[in-house]
């Protein structure tokens, strides 16, 4: 069963590029992981350092295994998470 990832971050104006950039080349990266199906990036019109992904997995051992990749480790964890001031995450299941 398909498993969706919503994730809506914000960080401040000054750090946007940055987070544009990290999340960018973790979309590229993370497209090309076998359980992935969509992996979108859009930022939020009406905020400054808003963005908000889409991510889409064949289930949630897929997203399990984008969570263990390096990229993620080095693009999210390390380079976007630490230059957010506010992150909300929602998980679903396909019906």
């Amino acid at each position: 069963m398909a498993y969706a990832v919503v994730a809506h971050y914000r960080c401040a104006p000054d750090d946007e590029a940055a987070v544009r950039a990290a999340l960018l080349r973790a979309r590229e990266a993370t497209r090309a992981e076998p359980a992935n199906q969509r992996y979108e990036v859009h930022a939020v019109m009406d905020e400054p350092g808003g963005f908000l992904l889409y991510e889409r997995y064949d289930d949630a051992a897929g997203f399990e295994a984008h969570k263990a990749a390096p990229h993620f480790e080095e693009e999210i964890v390390k380079t976007v998470w630490p230059l957010l001031t506010e992150r909300s995450v929602t998980f679903a299941e396909a019906l």
